[in-house]
C-alpha cells in the first residue's frame, strides 16, 4: 500500500453563483501548487446537481488539472448513467468517484434504476472497459446504514472485485480505524491502494453535525476540547490543524498511498496542512 511518492487530491462542490465559480477558480489555483493527482466535484443523487458538476468538471479541464467527477448512481436508470459517462469521456474525463448515492427524503427504495456502486462499476467497465480509473467509497468507522461491520467489508469487497481500481475514505480523525480497515479487506485478498479522506476542521458544531449524520466519529477527548472552546474559533483551528497534520504525518509514515481533502471549496486550512507536511 506504500508509495514512495504519495498522492494529493481536493474535492469541490459545485458553486451556485458566478461569484461562487470564479471563488473556485482562485481556490484551485492556490492549490494546484501542490501538483495534485485531480481535483473531485461532488453531485446530488439522481442528477440533482448534474449541470453544476459537469461546468466544474470542464472548469477544471480546462485549468489543465485531472478532473475527477462523483456519479452517484441510485435513481437513475441504466441509460441515463451511460448517456453522462460518454458525456465525461467526450470532455476527456478518465477518472471517476463510483457512488450509491444518498436516498432521496420519503423515497426509501421505491425507485427504478440502479440502487448500488457496485452495479455502477460494473457497468462502467463493461461498457468502457479501462477508459476510466474507477475510484469508489470506502468506510472505516463503516457506513451508518449498514447492518453489521461484516456487511459492510463485504460490500466493499464486491464493489472492488466488480472493478474498482482504487478507493477513498469517508474522513476520520482516528488513524487506527484506518489501518484496521486496509488490514481488514487485505485479509479478504483485496490490495488496492486506499486512500484516506481528510477533512479540515473549521467550524466545531457544523463537523459535529455532519459527523454524526455520517457515522464519522469525533474522539470524546477532542470533541470536548473543541467544545470546551465555544466560540474562540482561533483556538478550534490551531488544535485542529495540530490534530489533523499529526494524523496525516502518521498515515503517510505507515503507508497511507496518499491524501484527499474535503476542501470544501476553501484552500486555507488543506494548504496550511499540506506545507506542514512539507508538500
Amino acid at each position: 500500500m506504500k508509495s514512495d511518492t504519495p498522492t494529493l487530491s481536493f474535492e469541490f462542490f459545485p458553486a451556485r453563483t458566478a461569484e461562487g465559480r470564479a471563488k473556485q477558480v482562485i481556490t484551485r489555483k492556490q492549490l494546484r501548487q501542490y501538483r495534485p493527482s485531480f481535483f473531485s466535484c461532488t453531485s446530488g443523487a439522481g442528477g440533482t446537481t448534474r449541470s453544476g458538476t459537469l461546468q466544474t468538471i470542464s472548469d477544471i479541464i480546462s485549468e489543465g488539472i485531472p478532473a475527477m467527477p462523483h456519479l452517484p448512481c441510485i435513481g437513475m436508470s441504466k441509460e441515463e448513467v451511460q448517456e453522462l459517462l460518454n458525456e465525461y469521456k467526450n470532455m476527456g474525463v478518465k477518472h471517476l468517484l463510483a457512488l450509491r448515492g444518498d436516498i432521496p427524503s420519503g423515497l426509501g427504495y421505491c425507485m427504478e434504476g440502479m440502487r448500488h456502486a457496485s452495479e455502477l462499476v460494473e457497468l462502467v467497465k463493461r461498457e468502457h472497459g479501462n477508459h476510466f480509473h474507477i475510484e469508489v467509497a470506502a468506510y472505516p468507522e463503516y457506513h451508518p446504514q449498514s447492518r453489521s461491520a461484516e456487511d459492510d467489508l463485504n460490500y466493499f469487497v464486491h464493489k472492488v472485485r466488480a472493478g474498482a481500481d482504487s478507493a477513498i475514505t469517508q474522513f476520520f480523525f482516528n488513524a487506527d480505524s484506518y489501518f484496521r480497515f486496509v488490514d481488514d479487506v487485505q485479509r479478504r485478498g483485496i490490495n488496492i491502494p486506499i486512500v484516506p479522506g481528510i477533512m479540515p476542521i473549521a467550524n466545531f458544531s457544523k463537523l459535529a453535525r455532519f459527523s454524526d449524520s455520517c457515522g464519522a466519529e469525533i474522539p470524546r477527548w477532542l470533541r470536548l476540547k473543541l467544545q470546551s472552546y465555544a466560540d474562540d474559533t482561533a483556538s478550534i483551528k490551531a488544535l485542529a490543524l495540530d490534530v489533523v497534520t499529526d494524523m496525516c504525518h502518521r498515515l503517510l509514515a505507515e503507508g497511507a498511498p496518499g491524501l484527499h481533502f474535503y476542501a470544501l471549496n476553501q484552500a486555507g486550512l488543506a494548504s496550511t496542512i499540506c506545507q506542514r507536511l512539507g508538500f
